[in-house]
């Protein structure tokens, strides 16, 4: 963050340091029986560089909204991360746990902080959770772009430091041969992204053995194809000094990403096992251990050692440049809020995860029409109203805003790109999954961020959106096209088991509403959401708007599933159980049964993890125990309905793929029509 370059020079302490790092790692994966030893001995200087000479991080302070954001992509290099945490000493911030001594010794151990992966939800100053390979970059590249839009937004003349931190990202060569990270990057080189350093430890190992079996690219000509600021260290093992100028280069740069390439040796110091496959993921054995600490100039018998100065060392660099960059921050700040109150109140609640005052004012109701809508038009017109009201709410979709409807496109809206970096739609191009990956960095940044597609190709980014869940940010992924109603596109673009792999995802909220309505009351849910990310999900073709005069109202979505219609007295016979648009069948079923005497309820289930998370008694409520005789009707893989239509009822949905056809023809020959249902119905009521 800061303008002067950092000194080159490093002393005997400094290497003290490093090897306290390697040590560390090599210990507590030895204790622990299990994990990654050789990329953080072999990282070791370069995280040590950017911590105590580069970042600019309040250890004391770890959610300091300023601070320098740092990123481990190579996950399964945790115990770097964790001897950075320890060394550093990080406090606890926001219930999550510091890394003490005892919790490196109980390293991939139950209940612990040190994770074999790191996880962010737990261990205080973990950032962002990684472990599956590229995430990271794509996280990395989704803070950058969330600097950079606070940094337009807030950083007002004379106030432009109060919003200038950095992202700092270490990646691996798993990492490089995912496509994950060449979207990501991709999509960095074009947006200029000019706060972000990425550190690639190029070691040629995977766990495979050398990276010739299978990657031979040439990973630095990629990226300056990209658009990056490429550089190169030959020796990062030793040469901390080549390390740091690297970091300064990267910091003078402008207009571009950088990228710096640092060959290490995994597994550095160890006489047998450096610089093979046997240093990636297995202990190294105590007398490899030994033999390694030797070569360090190490206490062969000492384990967990922390030699004297270490400490202090810390202390003296990134705790005492971080602390007083955290109070001149906090002094400023309060010459902010004085000056621009109004967008100190928006930080401040960005900072604190909250939502504006009166945010919902504005959220469109529907008036009643038989002819209706599609839920992407109503939802285009629902999500402007929700980001408008609030202003930091950024995101895009992955080439097809105009088809889902998911641009924003009220007055100062704009686009994000270099040369506006306050606009709210980010074009992420055709990258799902790297959008995903983006959009989890942004909220961990603070954004609430928006990624919209079709529902067909959540499965391109179906890593990203379970990632969402593990690291508990409210990402709002607006997915249309959710079914066969698709039609002559047929059954590439048409959606079955989709939804029912992402209801399987623990945390994830997934939405599916049946009318206008029932739109706004999702948006209203994933507004409010501060754990959960949402998966909306929303149709091609037109379904009514139901006048709510006569019918349930739509605030039952916040409960998952309420009842639409009911029969006379409120003591059904027959329940009819339906989502998205496949409601206005059970409604027309209602309406025909209940003229023939039947005594039907008609039950909307937009969310089973909302409905879930109800009283039992509610539940009851809604879908009474007693009622056995049950239709329930999904276009969509039928897995997972048995919970809902109980031992006897009947499932009406997809048991195969679909087909290519006007959707009038869809619906009559996969048994979506009035006729089917009532049938269905009236064999439920002979039982």
């Amino acid at each position: 963050m800061s303008a002067t370059p950092a000194k080159t020079d490093f002393d005997a302490v400094d290497q003290l340091c490093v090897n306290t790092i390697r040590t560390l790692s090599m210990d507590a994966v030895q204790k622990a029986n299990s994990g990654h030893p050789g990329a953080p001995m072999g990282l070791a200087p370069v995280a040590y560089a950017v911590w105590n000479r580069f970042m600019t991080y309040d250890p004391a302070d770890p959610l300091w909204f300023n601070r320098d954001r740092f990123v481990l992509s190579n996950g399964h290099a945790s115990m770097l991360l964790y001897s950075m945490l320890h060394l550093a000493g990080v406090v606890e911030s926001d219930g999550r746990k510091p890394v003490t001594i005892d919790e490196i010794k109980r390293f991939r151990q139950l209940n612990g902080v040190t994770p074999g992966h790191p996880e962010t939800h737990l261990t205080s100053g973990v950032e962002t959770t990684t472990g599956p390979l590229g995430q990271g970059i794509g996280n990395a590249v989704g803070m950058a772009i969330a600097q950079k839009w606070l940094a337009a937004t807030y950083g007002k003349p004379g106030y432009e430091d109060l919003f200038a931190h950095r992202v700092y990202a270490i990646c691996g060569d798993g990492c490089m041969m995912e496509g994950v990270a060449s979207e990501a990057s991709s999509l960095a080189g074009h947006l200029q992204l000019d706060n972000l350093v990425l550190l690639y430890d190029d070691n040629n190992i995977t766990i495979d053995g050398r990276t010739t079996l299978a990657f031979t690219e040439d990973v630095y000509g990629r990226y300056k194809a990209y658009g990056w600021n490429v550089l190169k260290v030959e020796d990062g093992n030793t040469d901390l000094a080549a390390i740091a100028k690297a970091l300064n280069s990267a910091a003078e740069t402008k207009g571009k990403p950088t990228l710096i390439g640092v060959k290490t040796k995994i597994g550095f110091g160890a006489p047998h096992k450096q610089d093979t496959e046997h240093a990636h993921g297995e202990p190294l054995g105590d007398e490899e251990i030994k033999a390694a600490k030797k070569s360090y100039g190490w206490p062969e018998d000492k384990s967990f050692y922390v030699p004297d100065g270490v400490y202090d060392q810390f202390k003296a660099n990134i705790g005492k440049r971080g602390a007083d960059a955290n109070a001149a921050w906090k002094a400023k700040f309060a010459e902010y809020k004085k000056a621009h109150a109004d967008l100190a109140t928006q930080v401040e609640c960005i900072q604190n995860k909250e939502l504006p005052a009166g945010w919902d004012k504005s959220l469109p109701v529907f008036p009643a029409d038989p002819k209706g809508m599609a839920t992407r038009d109503s939802s285009g017109k629902v999500l402007n109203a929700v980001a408008k009201a609030i202003p930091w709410m950024v995101g895009g979709s992955a080439d097809l805003a105009k088809s889902n409807k998911s641009r924003l496109t009220f007055e100062g809206a704009g686009d994000f790109l270099a040369a506006t970096p306050a606009g709210r739609n980010v074009n992420f191009g055709v990258r799902e999954h790297g959008m995903g990956a983006i959009c989890n960095g942004m909220a961990l940044n603070g954004l609430r961020s928006f990624a919209a597609g079709f529902l067909i190709f959540s499965d391109y980014g179906r890593a990203a959106i379970r990632l969402a869940s593990i690291i508990e940010r409210p990402v709002v992924y607006v997915f249309t096209h959710d079914s066969i109603g698709v039609g002559e596109d047929g059954p590439t673009h048409q959606p079955i088991e989709q939804i029912a792999s992402l209801r399987a995802i623990p945390g994830l909220i997934v939405l599916r509403p049946g009318d206008a309505n029932e739109v706004t009351e999702a948006y209203r849910v994933a507004a409010e959401s501060k754990h959960h990310p949402i998966i909306l999900a929303l149709s091609r073709q037109p379904v009514p708007t139901y006048d709510r005069t006569k019918f349930g109202a739509a605030s039952g979505v916040a409960k998952g599933g309420y009842v639409l219609a009911d029969a006379e007295g409120g003591k059904p016979d027959i329940l009819l159980i339906a989502t998205g648009t496949e409601l206005p069948l059970a409604v027309e079923a209602y309406e025909k049964l209940t003229a023939e005497g039947v005594k039907a309820r008609v039950v909307s289930l937009p969310s089973w993890e909302l409905f879930e998370q109800q009283t039992q008694e509610y539940r009851d409520s809604v879908i009474p125990p007693s009622v056995t005789a049950r239709v329930c009707i999904e276009m969509l893989s039928t897995f997972g309905w048995e919970h809902y239509a109980g031992p006897k009822g009947a499932i009406i949905g997809m048991r195969s793929f679909g087909a290519s056809a006007p959707l009038k023809d869809l619906l009559k020959h996969f048994g979506f029509t009035i006729e089917k249902v009532m049938e269905a119905a009236k064999a439920q009521l002979k039982k």
